[in-house]
């Protein structure tokens, strides 16, 4: 793994903080994004930007053909049984409540420490 190349997908990881480069450790607040996500918004907001599975305009229809499309890519990264399991959260707080208040209700009881 070619740690520098990784760090070249991501323009912020260029900057001078202190006079060295940037490191940024607070990724449960914001991830930085590499490049192409950058390059993938961009064209979102130039195209397409719409509601996703409200909207029955073709905006709408092709934000939330994008969306979907992005759920498969990501049921494919990790493995999972279907895109139907993959969640999008909008940031670790929500995605941890989530786990604790779906998951936790139903499998975890009084004791179980």
């Amino acid at each position: 793994m070619d740690v520098n190349a990784i760090r070249g997908d991501f323009p912020i990881l260029e900057r001078e903080v202190y006079g060295k480069r940037l490191v940024y450790l607070d990724n449960a607040a914001t991830s930085q994004k590499p490049r192409q996500v950058i390059d993938a918004l961009v064209r979102y907001y130039e195209s397409y930007n719409a509601n996703i599975h409200r909207a029955v305009h073709a905006l709408g229809e092709e934000a939330t053909a994008a969306y979907e499309e992005a759920r498969e890519k990501v049921a494919r990264f990790i493995g999972a049984a279907s895109s139907e399991s993959v969640i999008f959260t909008r940031n670790t707080t929500e995605a941890i409540n989530l786990v604790a208040y779906a998951w936790g209700r139903a499998n975890v009881g009084e004791g179980d420490e």
